[in-house]
């Protein structure tokens, strides 16, 4: 059984392979995102996504199943209740969320809670609803400009999004406020997974634009993950994107900041060329919050795209100790309706040049395959109270 000095795993955020038995529950019929982005495209080039088996995996419009494949290909189940980026990132790494983060999309935030929320920062609040951070902008950013007054959203996500111009409001101060909104919900009747400062910069409507100075406040996972054992036993545990957010900076030993989906691609390529032995966790975002939540197809399409260019370039500089794990934290199919996540399986592609087989494995039953795997790996034990299975031994 080979073992690798050099782990990464690339979330793709959102890139869901179809409905599995739960999907019904959480109102998720027919969903497919993958399959649908691939329909509603004239044409679909994804040749490393391709030649890594994925439609070998899952059928894919305009895209062929390949007779070798580069590695394994597996779908995963998501074990835990939800399906919110916390709630599947934390799996991965081993945690079994049995309770859901709590959302206020149809009926906005208490009044209670914006009135301590006020109270606590002196701002007074606008929005209070489930918006797009656009259209929230257009409606409020003149108004917050010249009144000082915070806008505070939600989405379909487990949030509490709060906006400030980064030169009138100032980005101190969105923090400061963000930090005040973290502190009061972590109360059992508010506990959202993560608190967003989102800063905007621009003069007036349609001009306006958000700025890679966001900041995510998140709870702190429930127990140990695998990345805290990693951590600790001397690994290093790189993160590209909202990886550390995500965790609450739990186990995170470098932690890099993307602009883009197309700049963590980037950022990735550069760690590549580092002497370090443990992980590289790197979430691309953009799938998600551009295309799957605003339900553009073609958008997400044209993303996929331009993440497989790099993707060719990363599997061209992959060492033979070196493991390339592909997957997703959810489905956000964008031909559904509503701007939810959508239920769905999701992918589990690996591949190394040390790899002498290929192909399909069927179906695992948690995304903590994931941080069974890495755990494994790297000849550490997995934290009390959770769960995974290795596939390592699978992966020859």
């Amino acid at each position: 059984m080979k073992k690798y000095d050099r782990v990464f795993i690339l979330v793709i955020d959102s890139l869901g392979i179809g409905q599995d038995d739960t999907s019904e529950k959480y109102g998720d019929v027919g969903v497919d995102t993958l399959l649908h982005i691939s329909e509603s495209v004239d044409s679909f080039k994804i040749p490393n996504l391709q030649r890594l088996g994925l439609a070998n995996l899952h059928p894919i419009k305009h895209v062929e199943k390949v007779e070798h494949p580069l590695g394994y290909q597996m779908k995963l189940r998501e074990a835990s209740v939800g399906k919110d980026t916390m709630t599947g990132h934390w799996e991965m790494m081993g945690l079994h969320i049995t309770k859901p983060f709590k959302t206020f999309t149809d009926t906005g935030f208490p009044q209670e809670l914006l009135d301590e929320l006020t109270e606590k920062t002196g701002h007074k609040i606008v929005g209070n609803k489930s918006a797009s951070g656009t259209a929230i902008l257009d409606e409020l950013g003149e108004h917050q400009m010249k009144t000082g007054d915070m806008i505070v959203y939600t989405s379909a996500d487990s949030v509490l999004q709060i906006c400030g111009h980064e030169e009138t409001f100032g980005l101190d101060e969105l923090y400061r406020c963000c930090e005040i909104a973290r502190e009061i919900t972590l109360r059992d009747e508010y506990k959202v997974g993560r608190v967003i400062a989102r800063p905007y910069v621009g003069t007036g409507k349609g001009h306006f634009t958000r700025t890679s100075n966001r900041h995510d406040y998140a709870l702190k996972p429930y127990g140990r993950t695998v990345l805290n054992e990693l951590k600790d036993k001397g690994y290093d545990v790189i993160s590209v994107g909202k990886i550390s957010d995500i965790f609450d900076g739990e186990g995170i030993t470098e932690s890099n900041k993307s602009k883009s989906s197309v700049h963590g691609m980037e950022q990735t390529l550069e760690i590549m060329d580092k002497d370090f032995k443990g992980v590289c966790f790197i979430n691309l975002v953009d799938f998600d919050a551009l295309w799957g939540h605003r339900r553009n197809p073609v958008g997400y399409a044209q993303e996929l795209e331009k993440f497989d260019v790099n993707l060719g370039k990363v599997i061209d500089k992959l060492g033979q100790n070196d493991l390339l794990i592909i997957t997703a934290d959810h489905g956000n199919d964008p031909t559904y309706q509503g701007t939810d996540h959508t239920r769905e399986y999701v992918p589990f592609l690996a591949y190394s040049p040390a790899m002498q087989g290929e192909g399909v494995l069927g179906t695992k039953e948690s995304f903590a395959t994931i941080g069974a795997t890495l755990a494994d790996n790297f000849d550490i034990k997995m934290p009390e109270n959770t769960i995974g299975e290795s596939v390592l031994n699978e992966l020859v």
